[in-house]
């Protein structure tokens, strides 16, 4: 398993990116490992406001469907559209080509409320 630094993490399993004011959000690679092959992706929330913590989608494994977190308050403005014919992605590359959604961040600050790679190490060994 890993756990890229540069990111923050959910006790609900998903990561975020911070470039600015723009996120990119995908879900851990220990998240995938639990979940199993995903088979699709489901978010129909692109365009809408969203406070943090609010379902933005789902995914769907061959052994469960789970649902999406946002991680902070704000605009989702893209899907990984390559998911919808490669929703494997996210089991091989759940930190690079297995990105899920772009988001505009409300308020860039929240994400310091999230944790650290080594905190989020500790909350899923």
């Amino acid at each position: 398993m890993s756990f890229p630094p540069n990111l923050k993490y959910t006790r609900d399993h998903e990561w975020i990116l911070l470039e600015g004011n723009t996120a990119t959000i995908g879900i851990t690679d220990f998240a995938q490992g639990e979940l199993g092959d995903i088979v699709f992706v489901d978010v129909e929330s692109v365009g809408k406001d969203l406070e943090g913590g609010s379902v933005f989608g789902s995914l769907e494994a061959v052994k469960t469907v789970s649902d999406l977190y946002l991680p902070v308050s704000g605009t989702i403005i893209e899907l990984n559209s390559a998911l919808a014919d490669s929703p494997g992605a996210i089991n091989k590359d759940p930190y690079g080509e297995g990105w899920i959604i772009k988001m505009t961040v409300k308020n860039t600050s929240d994400i310091d409320q999230l944790l650290n790679a080594a905190a989020y190490q500790s909350l899923v060994s």
